[in-house]
């Protein structure tokens, strides 16, 4: 049996303890069915449970993902969660409490540095699943701009705003200074609601309209603008929000 700390005897809070995974069928522990399925076939709390390796005394790592993922209203929630917030998880204590914050970074840290690659945008959720991992789970708004050519693949995302995103606070100007810079046909804007809730407010409507008549200005399309929350996100084009213009490189075009 592996060696467990003080912090991890912590009995788990009157809770079930659930079976221990040496007393589960092979064929259901978290490590065999990742052998088998993949990471993609595995729920949220047979991965935590494999990055523990271990639960507490009486209790799996499986049920303990289990209960810390319930205290936090799910993976969301549980990502957002400080390390001191961690640690006070029953059964948790300061080892795996370091172990989830260390996984969840790098995750966060992959996600940032995906966009930074090649990447065609055919459609809204093409954006959305590259940038919402990281952006939807921020804890202030940020503003960033992705720079585009002529076939709609990726040049740059660059961070314009980090605070308060109003159109009273942006200059429309920093939007598209990258973009005159790298000499791109087109930008999309992607920013964050903190709250969660990515409908869009009348300040993000109102910057979007600033930005479309200035990209038209410098000839340089604004495709989209897409509003991030926890685990969702708002296309102001499917919304209805007209970005077109006769002859533009337009996702509807490049996804056929």
């Amino acid at each position: 049996m592996s060696p467990m700390s003080d912090a991890d005897s912590v009995p788990f809070n009157g809770r079930p303890a659930g079976r221990r995974l040496s007393e589960m069928p092979a064929d259901e522990r978290p490590r065999e069915r990742l052998a088998r399925r993949g990471p993609a076939g595995l729920s949220a709390a047979e991965l935590i449970a494999l990055v523990w390796g271990s639960g507490a005394r009486g209790t799996s790592a499986l049920a303990l993902a289990d209960d810390a993922l319930a205290r936090h209203d799910g993976l969301a929630g549980l990502t957002r969660a400080g390390e001191l917030e961690l640690r006070a998880l029953p059964g948790v204590g300061i080892a795996k409490a370091a172990q989830l914050a260390a996984a969840f970074e790098l995750g966060r840290r992959a996600a940032e540095a995906w966009p930074n690659g090649r990447w065609t945008v055919r459609a809204p959720r093409d954006v959305a699943d590259r940038m919402m991992v990281e952006m939807g789970v921020l804890d202030r708004e940020e503003l960033r701009v992705i720079l585009l050519n002529t076939k709609n693949v990726v040049l740059r995302v660059v961070t314009v705003y980090q605070g308060n995103v109003s159109a009273s606070l942006v200059r429309v100007g920093e939007l598209f200074r990258d973009a005159v810079r790298a000499n791109a046909a087109g930008v999309i804007l992607v920013h964050n609601h903190p709250s969660g809730d990515p409908t869009p407010s009348p300040d993000d409507l109102h910057l979007t309209a600033e930005a479309l008549a200035a990209g038209r200005l410098l000839d340089i399309d604004l495709l989209d603008h897409l509003v991030i929350g926890h685990a969702s996100f708002v296309s102001l084009r499917d919304r209805g929000v007209s970005f077109d213009r006769p002859g533009s490189p337009n996702l509807r075009a490049a996804a056929g």
